[in-house]
Protein backbone atom coordinates (compact mmCIF):
# COMPACT_ATOMS: atom_id res chain seq x y z
CA UNK A 1 0.00 0.00 0.00
CA UNK A 2 2.66 2.01 1.03
CA UNK A 3 4.37 1.72 -2.55
CA UNK A 4 1.60 2.46 -4.33
CA UNK A 5 1.07 5.55 -2.38
CA UNK A 6 4.43 6.40 -3.33
CA UNK A 7 3.78 5.38 -7.25
CA UNK A 8 0.64 8.03 -7.15
CA UNK A 9 2.46 10.85 -5.52
CA UNK A 10 5.67 10.65 -8.10
CA UNK A 11 3.25 10.12 -11.14
CA UNK A 12 1.10 13.37 -9.55
CA UNK A 13 4.29 15.31 -9.33
CA UNK A 14 5.50 14.38 -12.56
CA UNK A 15 2.57 15.11 -14.48
CA UNK A 16 1.63 18.08 -12.58
CA UNK A 17 5.23 19.07 -11.85
CA UNK A 18 6.19 19.50 -15.49
CA UNK A 19 5.60 23.36 -16.60
CA UNK A 20 3.03 24.03 -14.35
CA UNK A 21 3.13 27.29 -11.90
CA UNK A 22 0.37 26.20 -9.92
CA UNK A 23 0.86 23.64 -7.27
CA UNK A 24 -2.65 23.35 -6.30
CA UNK A 25 -4.63 20.69 -7.74
CA UNK A 26 -7.57 18.81 -7.03
CA UNK A 27 -7.49 15.04 -6.01
CA UNK A 28 -9.94 14.64 -9.13
CA UNK A 29 -7.43 16.30 -11.37
CA UNK A 30 -4.33 13.98 -10.33
CA UNK A 31 -6.52 11.13 -10.52
CA UNK A 32 -7.98 11.61 -14.14
CA UNK A 33 -4.64 12.68 -15.40
CA UNK A 34 -3.30 9.29 -13.98
CA UNK A 35 -6.07 7.54 -15.24
CA UNK A 36 -5.79 9.07 -18.70
CA UNK A 37 -1.70 8.51 -18.73
CA UNK A 38 -1.84 4.94 -17.56
CA UNK A 39 -4.95 4.12 -20.94
CA UNK A 40 -3.64 5.68 -23.66
CA UNK A 41 -4.06 2.93 -27.16
CA UNK A 42 -1.00 0.97 -27.43
CA UNK A 43 0.64 2.54 -30.36
CA UNK A 44 0.79 6.33 -28.98
CA UNK A 45 2.98 4.79 -26.29
CA UNK A 46 6.14 3.43 -28.57
CA UNK A 47 8.28 5.97 -28.42
CA UNK A 48 9.32 8.00 -31.32
CA UNK A 49 12.53 9.03 -32.21
CA UNK A 50 13.32 12.98 -32.94
CA UNK A 51 13.86 12.83 -36.34
CA UNK A 52 16.18 9.84 -36.55
CA UNK A 53 17.86 11.18 -33.18
CA UNK A 54 17.55 10.64 -29.96
CA UNK A 55 16.07 12.72 -27.50
CA UNK A 56 17.93 15.28 -24.97
CA UNK A 57 17.07 14.87 -21.40
CA UNK A 58 17.39 17.56 -19.37
CA UNK A 59 21.03 17.81 -17.48
CA UNK A 60 18.84 18.11 -13.81
CA UNK A 61 16.86 14.70 -15.36
CA UNK A 62 19.41 13.18 -17.13
CA UNK A 63 21.55 12.84 -13.82
CA UNK A 64 18.67 10.75 -11.56
CA UNK A 65 18.17 8.65 -14.42
CA UNK A 66 21.90 7.92 -14.80
CA UNK A 67 21.75 7.16 -10.96
CA UNK A 68 19.20 4.65 -11.46
CA UNK A 69 20.73 3.00 -14.02
CA UNK A 70 24.19 2.94 -12.03
CA UNK A 71 22.52 1.14 -9.52
CA UNK A 72 21.21 -1.12 -12.03
CA UNK A 73 24.47 -1.53 -13.13
CA UNK A 74 26.24 -2.37 -9.98
CA UNK A 75 23.58 -4.27 -8.42
CA UNK A 76 23.99 -6.82 -11.31
CA UNK A 77 27.50 -7.31 -9.68
CA UNK A 78 26.56 -7.66 -6.51
CA UNK A 79 26.15 -11.63 -4.90
CA UNK A 80 23.88 -10.99 -2.56
CA UNK A 81 20.79 -9.56 -3.94
CA UNK A 82 18.94 -7.16 -1.56
CA UNK A 83 16.28 -6.49 -3.81
CA UNK A 84 14.69 -4.09 -0.96
CA UNK A 85 17.55 -1.95 -0.91
CA UNK A 86 17.56 -1.56 -4.66
CA UNK A 87 13.69 -0.36 -4.47
CA UNK A 88 14.60 2.58 -2.06
CA UNK A 89 17.45 3.77 -4.13
CA UNK A 90 15.31 3.77 -7.52
CA UNK A 91 12.26 5.16 -6.26
CA UNK A 92 14.32 7.69 -4.71
CA UNK A 93 15.55 8.61 -7.64
CA UNK A 94 12.46 8.65 -8.98
CA UNK A 95 11.08 11.04 -6.58
CA UNK A 96 14.19 13.57 -7.88
CA UNK A 97 13.42 12.67 -11.13
CA UNK A 98 9.93 13.64 -10.85
CA UNK A 99 10.08 16.84 -8.64
CA UNK A 100 12.88 18.36 -10.70
CA UNK A 101 11.21 17.83 -14.24
CA UNK A 102 11.95 20.53 -16.37
CA UNK A 103 11.03 19.29 -19.64
CA UNK A 104 8.46 20.39 -22.47
CA UNK A 105 7.15 19.14 -25.73
CA UNK A 106 7.45 16.12 -27.53
CA UNK A 107 10.66 15.41 -25.88
CA UNK A 108 8.81 15.26 -22.59
CA UNK A 109 6.15 13.60 -24.02
CA UNK A 110 8.26 11.17 -25.44
CA UNK A 111 10.40 10.51 -22.04
CA UNK A 112 6.64 9.60 -20.16
CA UNK A 113 6.34 6.63 -22.70
CA UNK A 114 9.23 5.43 -21.04
CA UNK A 115 9.37 6.34 -17.32
CA UNK A 116 5.60 5.15 -16.43
CA UNK A 117 6.71 1.78 -17.48
CA UNK A 118 9.75 2.16 -15.94
CA UNK A 119 8.27 3.32 -12.72
CA UNK A 120 5.92 0.19 -12.88
CA UNK A 121 8.46 -2.09 -13.35
CA UNK A 122 10.31 -0.77 -9.82
CA UNK A 123 6.65 -1.03 -8.44
CA UNK A 124 6.66 -4.90 -9.56
CA UNK A 125 9.97 -5.49 -8.23
CA UNK A 126 9.17 -3.85 -4.76
CA UNK A 127 6.21 -6.59 -5.13
CA UNK A 128 7.95 -9.29 -6.08
CA UNK A 129 6.85 -12.23 -3.87
CA UNK A 130 9.86 -14.77 -4.33
CA UNK A 131 13.74 -14.84 -5.38
CA UNK A 132 12.68 -15.85 -8.92
CA UNK A 133 10.06 -12.88 -9.58
CA UNK A 134 12.30 -10.01 -8.19
CA UNK A 135 14.97 -11.69 -10.66
CA UNK A 136 12.51 -11.44 -13.54
CA UNK A 137 11.72 -8.01 -12.41
CA UNK A 138 14.86 -6.60 -12.31
CA UNK A 139 15.55 -8.00 -15.61
CA UNK A 140 12.80 -6.23 -16.83
CA UNK A 141 14.41 -2.95 -15.46
CA UNK A 142 17.61 -3.76 -17.18
CA UNK A 143 15.68 -3.99 -20.36
CA UNK A 144 13.65 -0.80 -19.78
CA UNK A 145 17.43 1.16 -19.83
CA UNK A 146 18.53 -0.32 -23.22
CA UNK A 147 15.08 0.43 -24.77
CA UNK A 148 16.03 4.26 -22.87
CA UNK A 149 19.50 4.49 -24.23
CA UNK A 150 18.02 3.83 -27.56
CA UNK A 151 15.50 6.87 -27.77
CA UNK A 152 17.52 9.14 -25.28
CA UNK A 153 20.54 11.00 -24.24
Amino acid sequence: MKTLIILISAISLFLFGCGNTSNEKSSEQTETAIHDEHHHDEESEVIELNNGEKWKVDANMITHIRNMENEINSFANVEQKDYKSLVKKLQSNIDLLTSNCTMKGKAHDELHKWLLPYMDLVKQLSEAKDEREETKQFENIQTSFTTFNQYFQ
